[in-house]
């Protein structure tokens, strides 16, 4: 009898992915920065799957249930979570970034390019009405997570209300969803060769060097993510009484995704739907998942608090308790308002330096390293959108895993 040979998983093969990409932009950092269509192209085909997937899982998910008072509940306690997380997430940077100091010694003065820094002054009242889409095209268009979902929402909310006639909208609705999952199957073939054209371009631009030019700050993050991990999500899982096996299952493909291409988009579709088949219903993967891609930026959150006042402390302002709380306040409001926005985590930082009279060149100097610091707080939102709805099924009753 022959013996049966193992098939490589995905995962392997995005590590190989991740690996080659490393190798080739240290070796070859000319031809790795050819690469940058390879990436691109991945990254295209991963967004042309979000928009019409939300619409179609979405609204199977509440046309389905046809039970808005629940969709109701399970907004709150998505919302009561995500606040949650996201404010110990930033006391987390606030503690690590004030312990380490990795700002002090890195002397910041006023004559950095601040025209390299996107600004936004992001209010309550623009955030509000950026929720509600004019127009589900131009949505759909521009990939806007959060407008597809209120659409979605309302849209399957019409159709659970009519019942019968909306029938074959469903069930449409429910073919997409379907065939979308398969779509994403086909696109996750390109994957490894996407990852690795993306760290190679980051690698063969930068150069080994932006390894080690702000160390200390890098390895901050990197530590702080994993403290994250372990003291943050990790009492969820087991307060909820999650599978960690099964949950390590259902999340490392989209983790890894996300970490090496440092887009949530990426991970999106394939977090939807191994959440799906970990055993969280539709209707909680479809709406928790995507609305926490603005309301729940665990990784943004904790890099936003060590970057904000690792600014100060490399421009020699000695920021107070009281003022460190305020600037996390107001971190925490302004990543609302401006989710979405590419680079979302530097545009916050930049308007809340400006807020606080912080030089903003500070901000330019972390673009340098941005890409790195990037793959990690990317990697924890996918990370903690995962364990959100798995945390919200729980809560409704539900088994997982």
């Amino acid at each position: 009898m022959g013996r049966t040979v193992k098939r490589i998983s995905l995962t392997t093969w995005i590590f190989i992915g991740m690996a080659a990409g490393v190798a080739l932009g240290i070796v070859a950092p000319g031809f790795a920065r050819q690469l940058s269509p390879v990436s691109r192209v991945f990254l295209q085909l991963i967004r042309s799957i979000i928009a019409p997937l939300i619409f179609g899982t979405l609204v199977v998910g509440i046309a389905g249930g046809g039970d808005m008072k629940r969709m109701g509940r399970i907004g709150g306690k998505a919302i009561l979570y995500f606040e949650i997380v996201t404010t110990l997430a930033l006391l987390l940077g606030l503690a690590a970034v004030n312990l380490v100091r990795p700002g002090a010694g890195i002397s910041i003065h006023s004559s950095a390019a601040e025209a390299a820094i996107p600004q936004t002054q992001a209010s309550f009242s623009s955030a509000l009405e950026h929720i509600f889409p004019s127009s589900i095209i131009d949505a759909m268009a521009r990939n806007d997570a959060l407008q597809i979902v209120v659409f979605a929402f309302l849209f399957g909310a019409a159709c659970a209300a009519i019942g019968a006639k909306a029938e074959p909208v469903v069930k449409f609705c429910a073919s997409l969803a379907e065939v979308m999952f398969r779509y994403t199957r086909y696109v996750m073939y390109l994957a490894p060769l996407g990852v690795g054209a993306a760290l190679a371009v980051v690698i063969g631009n930068k150069g080994v060097d932006v390894l080690f030019g702000l160390g200390k700050l890098i390895a901050t993050m990197y530590v702080s993510s994993i403290l994250c991990i372990v003291f943050v999500l990790g009492p969820a899982l087991i307060l909820f009484h999650i599978p960690v096996r099964g949950f390590y299952r259902a999340v490392r493909e989209p983790f890894l995704i996300g970490f090496s291409t440092a887009s949530s988009e990426a991970a999106l579709p394939l977090a939807l739907e191994n959440m799906e088949q970990f055993g969280v219903p539709k209707h909680i993967v479809g709406f928790v998942i995507p609305t926490g891609y603005s309301f729940n930026l665990v990784g943004s959150a904790l890099y936003l608090s060590l970057a904000a006042v690792f600014v100060a402390q490399a421009a020699g302002v000695n920021l107070s308790f009281g003022a460190q709380l305020l600037m996390m306040l107001t971190l925490m409001l302004t990543s609302k308002g401006v989710a979405g926005v590419p680079r979302a985590a530097l545009v916050i930082l930049a308007g809340t330096l400006s807020t606080f009279h912080l030089p903003m060149e500070g901000a330019a100097v972390l673009l340098g390293v941005d890409a790195l610091l990037d793959m990690a707080r990317t990697a924890i939102n996918v990370l903690g959108n995962c364990l959100a709805s798995a945390v919200v099924a729980r809560w409704e009753g539900y088994k997982v895993g």
